[in-house]
């Protein structure tokens, strides 16, 4: 802020120099004039301006240090109150601009949670009919016909419950409830819920779990074993995938293999980005690169690290890493 303040101030420097300069160039050249009263009158002057200028940068630079200090919240309290008519012009716009802004987000935002809330009004009113279809689909004779509608149905099913975390996802923080959740009967119920489009690949599922529970919250923990598994069964062929559980380094890991395609190396760092698909001729028409995106989140959230190791056309693994008895886990269970 000095250097600025100087920068500022350089007009006022170079005048006090440019006229003491005179003063002394006047007498050097003048021997009527005393050169050594002129070097002093020009050294008392020096002192002045410089106390002068300690002075002024104090008072002046107070107002903008707290500009420069203005949090993002748009909050205007914490500008020092304007003294000087400059100082207060600068206030009143940034006011008025401060106003400005917190309308038009507080508009936005209105907006954004009446669209929320409709959007989860709609998805609730979607599954009714869901649910009365899958009533219906199991009266279908026709086995290959019921298997192919299922499928479809599960897609869907599972379409409408990933935007239905998504749009939960920024007030995760509030719906988090930290217990000892058993980890088999949930892995189990999501199989269950895939097992047509399962059936209709053609893949199992060999399941081995040396722990059988954890420290988490269920239905998230739920949402992001659904998204591993879907992820599986969509890029795998005919075969099993495989689920474990184990303890390594004192903390519980959580395997969901697959024998698919794979992952190419390249797409590896950026599979939890939102929205990507994979660079690979982009043949995955319908993928909305949400899933994987959505899982970091949550887990992020858990406290939950996610790692994934993958071999083209050999297969991927992701762990689901979680986390010690620390404070977060201390407190959220208590």
């Amino acid at each position: 802020m000095i250097k600025r303040y100087l920068i500022e101030r350089r007009s006022w420097i170079l005048l006090f120099v440019f006229v003491h300069a005179l003063f002394i160039f006047i007498a050097y050249i003048d021997p009527s004039i005393p050169f050594s009263s002129i070097l002093y009158i020009v050294f008392l002057s020096l002192l002045i301006f410089v106390v002068f200028l300690i002075i002024r940068y104090h008072q002046e630079t107070t107002f903008y240090k707290s500009v420069k200090n203005w949090d993002d919240v748009y909050d205007a309290s914490t500008v020092e109150s304007a003294q000087r008519p400059f100082e207060k012009i600068v206030q009143d716009s940034i006011l008025r601009q401060t106003e400005q802004t917190r309308k038009t987000i507080d508009t936005y935002k209105i907006d954004l949670d009446q669209e929320k809330d409709e959007l989860l009004s709609w998805i609730h009113e979607v599954k009714t009919p869901l649910t009365t279809m899958q009533l219906m689909l199991d009266r279908v004779n026709d086995d290959v016909l019921k298997t192919q509608l299922m499928v479809e149905w599960v897609r869907i099913d599972l379409l409408l419950d990933q935007q239905l975390h998504q749009k939960r996802i920024p007030f995760i923080e509030n719906d988090v409830f930290i217990e000892r959740v058993s980890i088999k009967p949930l892995i189990y119920s999501e199989i269950k819920a895939l097992q047509s489009w399962c059936m209709q690949k053609g893949i199992g599922f060999d399941v081995s779990l040396s722990v059988t529970d954890v420290l988490s919250d269920e239905k998230w923990l739920s949402f992001i074993i659904r998204q591993l598994l879907t992820n599986a069964i969509k890029y795998s062929e005919p075969s099993d995938i495989k689920v474990r559980s184990y303890i390594t380094n004192e903390q519980t890991r959580l395997d969901v293999v697959d024998a698919g395609r794979g992952i190419d190396p390249k797409d590896l760092p950026r599979i939890f980005d939102k929205g990507f698909t994979s660079t690979g001729g982009h043949r995955d028409t319908a993928a909305t690169g949400m899933g994987l995106y959505l899982v970091k989140k949550v887990a992020d959230t858990l406290l939950i690290t996610v790692e994934v190791q993958s071999v083209q056309q050999g297969g991927t693994t992701f762990t689901l890493i979680f986390p010690k008895k620390n404070e977060f886990v201390h407190i959220s269970s208590m």
